[in-house]
C-alpha cells in the first residue's frame, strides 16, 4: 500500500503534539495525512477520544492506516471494536501505560486498554526506557493485540523531549509497515 492509497490519521497524545514533533511533521509532508482532533486535550477521557477516532474513521473514503503516539494508541484501541470501516493498519507508537503510579495528571485510569486482539494489523514501536510506559508493558500489550513489536532501543518518549523531531527512521519504518498491507 502506498500513502495515497489510504486515509492516514494521526492520533496524537496527551496534549496534543506540537509543530515539531514528528506526527506534525508526518502531518504536513504526507498528503492523505490528517489529525484526529480532540475537544479537550488536557483532560482526556477515554470515551470522548474514542468517539473522535470513531467519527474520523467513518469519515474516512479510503482504507484507513492509524497512526498514534502514546494516548492516542489506546484511543485507538478502545475505538477499534466500534470501527464500521475497515482498518488498513494500525502504526502504534510509545503506548502510554495508565496503572502507573505516577500518571500524567488529566488522563483517566479509564483508558485502560483491552486486551483483545485487534482486528487489523499493527506495528508497536516501544522504548526500553520510555517513562510514560516500561518496555515489559508495551511488549505485553503488543502480544495480547497480536502486533508486531519493534524494540527501538532507549529512546525516551518517541517524542520532541526525547529528540524525535523528525524522526527519519520512523518514517522508514512506516513506509515498511504499508508496504505489507494490502492495497485498496
Amino acid at each position: 500500500m502506498k500513502t495515497s492509497d489510504a486515509d492516514i490519521l494521526i492520533l496524537p497524545g496527551h496534549r496534543d503534539s506540537g509543530p515539531d514533533h514528528w506526527q506534525s511533521r508526518w502531518e504536513a509532508k504526507l498528503s492523505s495525512a490528517r489529525r484526529v482532533l480532540q475537544a479537550d486535550w488536557v483532560n482526556a477521557e477515554p470515551e470522548a477520544w474514542s468517539a473522535a477516532v470513531k467519527e474520523a474513521v467513518a469519515r474516512s473514503e479510503k482504507p484507513v492506516v492509524l497512526v498514534a503516539h502514546s494516548l492516542g494508541v489506546l484511543s485507538a484501541v478502545h475505538a477499534a471494536p466500534d470501527f464500521t470501516k475497515q482498518i488498513a493498519g494500525a502504526f502504534l507508537v510509545a503506548p502510554t501505560n495508565v496503572e502507573r503510579e505516577n500518571l500524567t495528571p488529566g488522563i483517566s485510569r479509564r483508558f485502560r486498554p483491552s486486551r483483545d486482539p485487534l482486528p487489523f494489523p499493527s506495528l508497536l514501536v516501544a522504548s526500553r526506557n520510555d517513562p510514560f510506559c516500561d518496555f515489559e508493558v508495551a511488549a505485553d500489550l503488543a502480544n495480547a493485540w497480536g502486533s508486531d513489536l519493534v524494540d527501538a532501543g532507549e529512546v525516551g518518549h518517541i517524542n520532541v523531549e526525547s529528540g524525535h523531531g523528525p524522526w527519519p527512521e520512523g518514517l522508514l519504518r512506516f513506509a515498511g509497515f504499508l508496504k505489507r498491507l494490502p492495497a485498496g
